[in-house]
């Protein structure tokens, strides 16, 4: 059986529409793993099929249905699952883009979010944008519970300043850890033994975030290419991050 998901716009939401989708699948023998609104006008669902000539027919058959229009039936990837999950879509500028966008009020869906991507092994650098007090670090570390690692600040100012110079040996043998990064921290306020612990945690095969990575792309030999995906965190949706205020050796920027 292969998952898929199913997703249109309602133009008209008329009294049984959803009644008439679901008896199109059951004919189909297409079962519904689940259903639930996106946003205000789609719906999505998670369906099984064992043959994919059904989705086949399943995608004729649906552009014939009057007040909807089809607008994803495909093989389900994470944002599809997380958007089934919490009735929203997840915000990129694109496609292909690797930046995404929540605010304060999505947290719930930006740790699950994180927690997915934390659960996959190997290598992953994710960069979290955002300004002060607008909850980057409690994400992070409840992203990390939601995939069950242990987290280590390498550099932070969650309870107060923390600037790592070295690893303990068990933070160093186990393959289960997120090492969390302050970007200004780690470039501006830190010594140079703790700028090596940050190249040499950078080599490690693991997964690592770094908060401020405007600030440690701008202040290290490390370029965008390194983070594999952005995250931005605001209080609303039309707050500017800026970093104006961050000067080259000098930590005027309310990070706290």
């Amino acid at each position: 059986m292969e998952e898929w998901y199913l997703e249109y716009h309602i133009h008209k939401n008329r009294p049984g529409l959803l009644g008439d989708i679901a008896s199109l699948l059951g004919m189909l023998g297409i079962n519904i793993v689940t259903v639930n609104g996106v946003e205000d006008q789609n719906r999505g669902f998670l369906i099984r099929s064992n043959e994919r000539q059904k989705i086949a027919v399943l995608r004729a058959m649906l552009r014939t249905v009057d007040n909807i229009s089809i607008t994803a039936l495909r093989q389900p990837t994470l944002l599809d699952r997380l958007a089934l999950r919490h009735g929203k879509f997840i915000k990129r500028e694109s496609e292909n883009d690797r930046t995404y966008k929540f605010t304060r009020d999505e947290l719930g869906i930006l740790v699950d979010f994180l927690g997915e991507l934390l659960k996959k092994e190997g290598n992953q650098v994710i960069g979290v944008r955002g300004m002060p007090r607008v909850g980057k670090t409690e994400s992070i570390v409840a992203a990390s519970v939601y995939a069950n690692r242990r987290w280590s600040f390498i550099s932070s100012t969650l309870l107060r300043q923390t600037v790592r110079h070295s690893l303990a040996e068990d933070e160093l043998a186990s393959d289960n850890m997120v090492y969390i990064l302050d970007g200004i921290v780690s470039t501006l306020r830190a010594t140079e033994q703790h700028r090596q612990l940050v190249r040499e945690i950078m080599r490690m095969e693991v997964p690592k975030v770094i908060e401020h990575p405007d600030i440690f792309v701008r202040e290290t030999e490390y370029d965008w290419d390194v983070f594999d995906r952005i995250i931005e965190l605001r209080n609303t949706e039309d707050q500017e991050i800026t970093y104006d205020t961050v000067q080259t050796g000098f930590a005027s920027f309310d990070i706290s």
